[in-house]
């Protein structure tokens, strides 16, 4: 298995063509959708943290430290990307991508932390399901 998560990166690194700090302001969620809905952001975000913590404290399964750091990084990253929304109106993407010849959306270090935390999160739930 670790070899071939290796080979993927590999593959990966060397398909990059282009990297760029580029700063990009972002009033919508992914790819600049929902742009201006400032107020669904906010709700969202009370309601994503909130079930994050329950989830958080209140499981039984919170214990587990596979389920315990994807369900943290998400919450890094919906409260990075609030911390953003609050205090500038938007939030900052600045990483950007051109991987073979598709130019990736412009985003941030928070929008990865989410990214990854809920795939590892469905990762868990995928492997963990009926055992309880």
């Amino acid at each position: 298995m670790k070899k071939v998560l290796l080979i993927l990166l590999v593959l990966f690194l060397t398909s990059i063509q282009a990297f760029a700090l580029d700063i990009v302001h972002n009033t919508g969620a992914a790819w600049g959708i929902f742009s201006g809905k400032t107020e669904l952001f906010f709700m969202m975000t009370i309601l994503v943290v909130g079930m994050i913590l329950y989830a958080l404290f209140n499981k039984e399964s919170s214990r587990d430290p596979w389920f315990r750091i994807p369900l943290i990084m998400a919450l890094a990253g919906t409260l990075g990307n609030f911390y953003d929304r609050v205090v500038y109106g938007y939030v900052r993407d600045f990483l950007d991508f051109t991987i073979f010849t598709y130019d990736y959306p412009v985003f941030n270090v928070a929008d990865s932390f989410l990214c990854v935390g809920f795939f590892l999160l469905a990762v868990y739930i995928i492997r963990h399901d009926g055992e309880q």
